[in-house]
């Protein structure tokens, strides 16, 4: 499903939804449990029951997305979903009494309090225990391609079961005059025409993936299918659907002029700028404990002398450069012999720099970038000039990255690794793209609540 532009996993969807229920009972049945008996007494010791409801089961869905729980590739098991309820749960309880203490009014009561998020932590963590086990299987959509070269041969090399948690592949149709590249294994040869063939198996959905669309298409049993409530989409669709990633390979400017994306506009621009200066706002109201602290820190490991933060030249939206400041993680002297990539257990990291590096605190500088409007707060990161002049060259539509801000965190972060080489350049540039071609206000929302998870969990620091 399509949400502001951005696909949203449908059985994903539904787990929110269900929690959402769960939570909103999870309130009620601990209300009535603490009045026990005493049922009528609800309305004038709490009061309504329904509003608080809402409230605890958005904050608590917030952290629940936060730490990670709504991935369509999740693959941490059943101990990493009560890990992550627990921590979510801890987050949510911290948020609420802050919210409770500013406003007293809305406080439901030690008791009632209690009771609801014990419940509703019981009922959340089966309830995603169950989805892990039987939803998967419930909701899996029976896919096949219609093609088997060597762009139809690309979804073979997602090889995790991850990878495919949502859908059954069920194998390809070799078109006319195609070079096969796929195993005989793996190809469907029926007699049937494709209408009779879907719907014996069921097929949920046709992946159009040939070579040239001028092949010979079955132009007349797509459209009869597509009719009859079937999907019928282009690979590269496929693959921004399932991978939230453009493919650099299926890219063309056609499909950049003719697609529903890549656009932006001076209403969506304005509501960016006031969305990163609240967040900006608001981080910073949050984490400038954390800042002095790491500040003293550095300025101690440098025994009391050195900068404590570090100015670079990135490059920014249109190309523009700017010195992005950042707090100083590497030792003074780090490229004294040129500019390079960070690898992992680089030896230029000072110990301070390597705790706030695997925590990120060493970019929450970068709020003042935002502030001053040279970052926004979700989009890209940005890359010094020396590896752009470099990458420009060698990877195709990598300039296309700077078509918006660049961001303190964003949608490659989320979804790929530190990138410390061209080839991860590459991969992260396809995760940039959809972002470019998809982002709005909803998306760099669940980007800034998905950070928490990579802020916990470390997730491709270095």
């Amino acid at each position: 499903m399509r949400i502001l532009k951005h696909y949203v996993s449908a059985p994903i969807l539904i787990l929110g939804v269900v929690d959402v229920l769960v939570l909103i009972a999870s309130v009620y049945i601990g209300t009535n449990l603490r009045f026990l008996g005493h049922v009528d007494q609800i309305e004038y010791s709490v009061g309504a029951v329904f509003p608080r409801s809402l409230l605890i089961s958005s904050v608590i869905l917030l952290c629940l997305i936060g730490v990670g729980l709504y991935q369509s590739s999740y693959r941490d098991g059943m101990v990493g979903i009560f890990v992550r309820v627990v921590l979510a749960f801890f987050i949510g309880i911290a948020g609420l009494s802050f919210l409770f203490y500013l406003f007293p009014s809305l406080f439901l009561g030690r008791g009632a309090f209690a009771l609801s998020l014990s419940v509703a932590f019981i009922a959340v963590t089966i309830t995603h225990m169950v989805s892990l086990t039987w939803g998967e299987i419930a909701t899996k959509r029976s896919v096949i391609f219609l093609g088997a070269g060597k762009k139809a041969a690309t979804i073979l090399e997602m090889r995790r079961a991850a990878d495919r948690k949502g859908f059954h592949l069920l194998g390809f149709i070799p078109l006319p005059d195609e070079a096969i590249v796929i195993e005989e294994r793996n190809l469907i040869h029926s007699h049937d025409d494709l209408l009779i063939y879907v719907r014996e198996h069921q097929v949920s959905e046709i992946v159009v993936a040939a070579e040239d669309r001028r092949q010979h298409l079955p132009i007349a049993d797509l459209l009869e299918c597509k009719l009859s409530g079937v999907d019928v989409m282009e690979i590269s669709t496929f693959f921004e659907k399932e991978f939230g990633k453009v493919r650099l390979d299926m890219l063309n400017p056609g499909e950049m002029i003719f697609s529903d994306g890549f656009m932006q506009g001076s209403l969506d621009n304005a509501i960016k700028r006031i969305f990163d200066i609240l967040a900006c706002l608001l981080l910073l109201s949050v984490v400038w404990p954390i800042m002095v602290v790491t500040a003293f820190m550095i300025f101690l490991e440098g025994g009391y002398r050195g900068p404590i933060f570090y100015r670079q030249t990135r490059v920014g939206c249109g190309g523009k450069e700017f010195e992005v400041l950042k707090f100083r993680s590497m030792c003074i002297n780090a490229e004294e012999n040129g500019v390079q990539w960070a690898t992992k257990n680089d030896d230029r990291v000072t110990r301070v720099g390597e705790v706030i590096r695997k925590l990120r605190i060493d970019e929450l500088p970068q709020v003042l970038n935002v502030l001053k409007g040279d970052m926004s707060f979700i989009g890209p990161r940005p890359e010094r000039p020396e590896f752009v002049i470099d990458l420009n060259k060698s990877i195709p539509y990598y300039s296309e990255r700077h078509r918006v801000k660049p961001g303190i965190s964003g949608w490659a972060q989320l979804r790929y690794s530190y990138g410390a080489s061209e080839n991860d350049a590459r991969e992260k540039l396809q995760y940039d793209l959809y972002y470019v071609k998809y982002h709005s206000l909803f998306l760099d929302l669940l980007i800034l609540l998905r950070t928490v998870e990579v802020v916990l969990f470390g997730k491709g620091a270095r």
